[in-house]
């Protein structure tokens, strides 16, 4: 906290609110008269101002991690003296707290970090056209006013159009910047998966289902299974929140847990009863192997596949049950079996490619297949991968097979984010902000994540099959993510960066988009905001207000697009129609609540002629549940829980009951083993061809590809296999920057004994990590928690390029390689790689200088 306040005085801090800030932080300065000029505090005097009353204030812990956890700051005449989480009630299973994380506990650390972007700057060597683009991520930074900031954007925006048209200018994700450039003739858009993988679009065709809970069941339901498998799943470090504390209530009650994964991870070390590794990239053969048991020992002594349920409630098993019009001999059981391809999809076959021991894989399949209720939970990892359609498509096959599907305590499906461990609809859900998107124009222009950087360089787009077009982008706007850092092959996105006309970004601190920028406009934080309103798990709805006021010459995103607007001759309301306080008051106005007996929703808060008044908004009074002003001050409203209670969800339950009468949003209405409308989605997309069922495709850098020889088992260039994985220091590329959670979470290369012996490697050593995409140098950790030849590496470290062009940060999709594919999956998870000691010594990045400009 001292580099914040040794670098924030500004002639507009009084000595008073100075003294507030360096109490806070328990420095012992003070202001003497100048700018940046400090002189010693008494202790007593900073003793003093942190006894004065404060107050509790709900503050968003507003980043993407699906937890949505309870945060509380305590302010004390506008100064943000700490921070606490939830106890607004007694914890227990039926009514749990809402505990933040380390990352949601450490907020305050990325609020008010001394790496907060205080004034719209420049690039040094900018000018318009570009200047020397070449220094675009080394140039020096120039501080400018916002007039002359937002006068370049304005400009650059009306050049750049009037040169080469709205299909030059790109604008990533967007947030409200959408809205003037939409006005002002659209651009360019971005699409694609940035998380999902292939599970993004492949749900609605395969299941009929585009929410995230994916057919699981809530979280009291978890009670009533038997068994809980973890398929590359480690909540403990990627689902914030409850997921965690909902499992370990379902150990407590003697349920059985088998975690899958590359990894011995967290989660398995405190739930597992049984560890199944498998190397990165081979679900789908694990699951072929599992289903070649299944059919081939299935008898009715030991019944293993639940044909009543396969016969009434899906199609495309066997040749019988085909979709009409199909082919016959493209069912998934004759696939397995090899019928027609000669190939049988056996345990010996599948243990080849997976690592998985042939017993394993066997033994494993016997206890999917007699084991019920049983709830198989999977992360999205599995289809971060190119080609991934067969992962979901394998999932269902074998998910149906074993017939747990819409029974207590039976679920087959993917737990990530807000609904981990507990699908189902919304308890308390918050109503329509009413602000009205503006569409854009070029709508029908768009990059895929996959291809956008390559997109850019070349000239040319994937539009679709047999459909390549002609693209120009001469400017990239960024505004509400980390686009640079995030997706594929982040060195070609730097040399696109240093390819256009202009750079723009809209960022609170110097992430890479903005380090690779010509001109960065500071923003405020959510918690310098009027408020926001967040979901998080289907019990809880919360309401944050504002923390502080603005730090620096920080700006709501919304302030800029006004502003750039108006220079764009643009009225203000038309961008702005509502503002965020009625934005805000209409979601909590619209809120409403699952009833007790379950059979509807009522309003959840009750508002007064008076609480209008005191809002000063536009509404009409109501009656609900609890006071709007009840709901301020508590700042979430959670609907207790009880075994067994009215609000339990079991996914398809009424479908499976009744599939003729209850059927699902697909094509046959049924849930499609044999899914024609995502083989043609994926063949349409462009890139590679769509297949009906779960036809096992190798990615281009997956396991296979680390031989020369794959026949003969030569190892090739790079022989070891890199796993991209959540960690606790940072969600995606958030937080990342914070001194504590660096040094509490190191963000190390982890390596198997083996792999590292015969590399001459010990752990501590510095490494490269590398391949034909880019090399990353950090710290190794040896363990045998991972499989021999796979490597691991938290992603989501902000990419920091040395002189020899190692990223030092270990920024993972530097070596990411960008493989398109349909249905628009981004290729994470298949990289193969090679690491080797590096001799030169790597200082912890906790203790590097942090990325403070002006």
């Amino acid at each position: 906290m001292i580099n914040f306040i040794e670098r924030t005085i500004n002639h507009k801090l009084s000595r008073r609110s100075f003294l507030k800030w360096s109490a806070i932080s328990s420095t012992s300065v003070m202001l003497a008269g100048y700018e940046n000029v400090l002189a010693e505090m008494s202790v007593e005097e900073a003793q003093e101002i942190k006894k004065e009353e404060g107050k509790w204030v709900t503050a968003a812990c507003w980043h993407n991690c699906g937890g949505r956890c309870l945060n509380k700051a305590y302010v004390v005449d506008g100064m943000l003296i700490r921070q606490k989480t939830d106890d607004t009630h007694e914890d227990s299973t039926e009514f749990p707290q809402q505990r933040a994380c380390a990352r949601g506990r450490a907020q305050r650390k990325q609020v008010l970090g001394a790496d907060r972007l205080k004034y719209p700057m420049k690039r040094k060597h900018w000018a318009p056209g570009g200047g020397n683009k070449e220094l675009r991520g080394k140039d020096e930074w120039v501080r400018i006013s916002w007039e002359e900031a937002i006068d370049i954007v304005a400009d650059e925006l009306k050049r750049t159009k009037e040169n080469y048209g709205n299909e030059s200018i790109y604008l990533l994700r967007g947030a409200e910047m959408q809205r003037p450039i939409s006005l002002f003739g659209g651009y360019v858009s971005n699409y694609g998966s940035r998380s999902r993988g292939a599970w993004e679009q492949a749900m609605k065709p395969i299941l009929g289902v585009s929410r995230k809970s994916h057919i699981i069941n809530d979280r009291m339901d978890l009670l009533n299974a038997k068994l809980i498998v973890l398929w590359g799943n480690n909540p403990a470090w990627s689902s914030a929140g409850l997921p965690m504390y909902n499992l370990l209530q379902a150990k407590k009650a003697g349920v059985k847990f088998i975690s899958v994964d590359p990894f011995y991870n967290a989660s398995a070390s405190v739930l597992a009863d049984e560890f199944i590794p498998i190397r990165p990239a081979t679900d789908t053969p694990l699951l072929l192997g599992i289903a070649y048991v299944m059919i081939t020992e299935d008898s009715p002594e030991r019944p293993l596949i639940d044909w009543q349920f396969l016969n009434r409630c899906t199609v495309g098993f066997d040749a019988e049950h085909m979709p009409q019009g199909a082919d016959p001999k493209e069912n998934f059981k004759d696939y397995v079996l090899g019928t027609y391809d000669g190939t049988p999809k056996t345990p010996e076959w599948a243990s080849e490619i997976t690592g998985t021991p042939i017993e394993v894989i066997r033994s494993f399949a016997l206890e999917l297949g007699t084991t019920k209720p049983a709830t198989v939970l999977f992360g999205w990892n599995s289809a971060r991968i190119e080609k991934a359609q067969h992962v979901p498509l394998a999932q269902v096959a074998v998910g149906a097979m074993t017939g747990n599907m819409g029974i207590p305590g039976g679920a087959f499906g993917v737990s990530c984010q807000e609904p981990a461990t507990n699908g189902g609809p919304a308890l308390v859900r918050p109503g329509d902000s009413q602000l009205q998107a503006i569409k854009n124009p070029l709508s029908s222009v768009k990059l895929c994540s996959n291809e956008h950087w390559n997109a850019i360089l070349t000239g040319k787009y994937t539009a679709g099959k047999d459909d390549i077009k002609d693209i120009d982008i001469r400017m990239i706007y960024h505004s509400g993510h980390s686009s640079l850092n995030q997706t594929n092959n982040t060195n070609k996105g730097i040399k696109a960066h240093k390819k256009v006309e202009f750079v723009v970004t809209n960022q609170f601190s110097l992430n890479p988009n903005a380090a690779y920028s010509d001109v960065v406009l500071p923003i405020t934080t959510q918690w310098e905001r009027y408020g926001t309103v967040l979901t998080g798990n289907r019990e809880i709805l919360i309401w944050a207000s504002q923390v502080i006021e603005p730090l620096f010459e920080a700006k709501d995103d919304m302030w800029i697009a006004k502003e750039v607007g108006k220079r764009l001759s643009i009225d203000s309301v038309e961008i702005e129609p509502l503002s965020l306080k009625q934005q805000i008051f209409n979601e909590i106005a619209g809120a409403s609540v699952m009833k007790e007996n379950g059979t509807g929703y009522e309003p959840l808060v009750t508002i007064t002629e008076g609480d209008i008044s005191e809002f000063d908004v536009e509404g009409t009074p109501q009656l609900g549940r609890i006071s709007i002003m009840e709901f301020k001050e508590q700042g979430i409203y959670q609907v207790p829980r009880k075994q067994n209670d009215k609000f339990v969800f079991i996914s398809n339950d009424k479908f499976r009951e009744d599939p003729e009468n209850n059927p699902l949003d697909t094509e046959s209405g049924k849930i499609e083993i044999h899914c024609r409308q995502l083989a043609e989605i994926v063949t349409n997309a462009g890139w590679n061809e769509g297949y009906p069922i779960a036809k096992y495709v190798p990615p281009t850098e997956g396991y296979e590809a680390t031989y020369a020889d794959w026949n003969k088992k030569i190892k090739g260039k790079y022989p070891l296999q890199l796993c991209n994985i959540h960690i606790q220091r940072q969600t995606h590329s958030v937080m990342g920057d914070v001194p504590w959670l660096r040094e509490t979470f190191p963000n190390d290369i982890i390596i198997n004994p083996k792999d590292a012996k015969s590399r001459g490697i010990k752990d501590g050593d510095v490494v490269r990590m590398f391949n034909d995409h880019g090399s990353v140098i950090r710290r190794v950790y040896v363990t045998e928690r991972v499989m021999p030849e796979v490597v691991l590496l938290g992603q989501g470290s902000w990419v920091d390029l040395d002189e020899e062009g190692n990223c030092r940060a270990g920024s993972v999709n530097i070596l990411s390689g960008d493989y398109p594919s349909g249905p628009n999956i981004e290729s994470f998870q298949a990289c193969i790689v090679e690491v080797e000691k590096y001799e030169k010594q790597l200082e912890p990045d906790h203790n590097w200088p942090q990325r403070i400009v002006l």
